[in-house]
């Protein structure tokens, strides 16, 4: 017979894998000076997910899902639980030419769904929830464009891990007692000079980003051994020769009347460090100097780090 007292709970992660859909808002929040801010932002995150049950049963083919994200500065204040060990602000990366820049966040909601509507319904009700707790920061509204291609023209995400593969990059395990079941994130808003990018010919193009346009085949750096291309100095690996992977969530956004043009990346990572050393590469340079090209055409506007913990934590937030 098994001794119940002894068994461990399983943690269980929140929705870090939910599918690619068709419509995403990213939104990320600031606590405010209200006196019960942190206490509110913490109840309303242990019902976040009620709350979503309640608007994904209109159409439960959609897919809505929502994760939550929690930054440093707030970590403590709203969660009341241990710090996982890797968890700080966003690390500003300046390098010759283009620089990373950290703002504000102490709390990213990145809501998503086959159905805009879901999408708008869920973030309404937070917001309702939160009253006077928090302030928007950002609120970024994502889409796929035709084949998972950015508005650059090329498909995106192509190297994310699948299968078993896919929590291990991603889902923190018993190497951090205080983050198991969690993930890191980061979130980046870039914004593009499509009028300059598509001044370049396609084999120019092709050669920053790594790929074929076309068919978003691999290319080889051989041709251009001084200067990596994108794919290259995003593709990590440790001191052993190990590749380290992340999973991408990035969606598209702009308006074509306001003349603006961007992607917003979205990183989940089991090590934080992973994410890190890919901005160092692109902004700096591998060697120093060196930048990644893709960013004399896409500039970072905001740079954010955030926890996210388990669904088990979660849950008990509204104990």
């Amino acid at each position: 017979m098994v001794d119940s007292s002894n068994a461990r709970v399983p943690i269980e992660p929140q929705r870090v894998d939910a599918p690619l859909t068709s419509s995403a808002v990213l939104l990320t929040l600031t606590l405010t000076d209200a006196p019960d801010a942190a206490e509110r932002v913490r109840e309303v995150l242990g019902a976040l997910a009620d709350v979503t049950k309640n608007v994904a049963f209109r159409d439960l083919s959609a897919s809505l899902a929502c994760t939550v994200g929690i930054g440093s500065d707030a970590w403590d204040a709203v969660t009341g639980a241990p710090r996982p060990a890797h968890l700080h602000p966003f690390r500003e990366v300046r390098g010759s030419v283009h620089r990373a820049p950290g703002t504000p966040g102490d709390v990213l909601l990145h809501i998503r769904a086959d159905r805009r509507d879901l999408c708008y319904e869920l973030e309404r009700q937070l917001l309702g929830l939160f009253g006077d707790a928090v302030e928007v920061a950002d609120e970024t509204v994502g889409f796929r464009y035709f084949d998972v291609r950015d508005l650059l023209g090329f498909v995106d995400g192509t190297a994310n891990p699948v299968g078993p593969a896919l929590p291990a990059a991603t889902i923190i395990g018993e190497e951090d007692p205080a983050g198991v079941g969690g993930s890191y994130l980061v979130v980046q808003k870039y914004v593009h000079d499509l009028a300059a990018w598509k001044g370049l010919t396609t084999e120019q193009q092709e050669a920053i980003l790594g790929r074929t346009k076309s068919d978003n085949i691999e290319l080889d750096d051989a041709a251009a051994p001084d200067q990596k291309a994108h794919k290259t100095l995003t593709t990590i690996t440790d001191d052993e020769g190990v590749e380290h992977d992340i999973l991408r969530d990035n969606m598209p956004f702009g308006s074509p009347g306001r003349g603006e043009f961007g992607t917003y990346f979205i990183g989940y990572a089991r090590e934080l460090w992973v994410i890190e050393r890919m901005l160092e590469r692109m902004f700096i340079g591998d060697p120093p100097g060196k930048h990644d090209r893709l960013l004399d055409f896409s500039t970072a506007l905001t740079g954010g780090v955030f926890f996210v913990p388990s669904a088990s934590l979660l849950e008990t937030f509204g104990d």
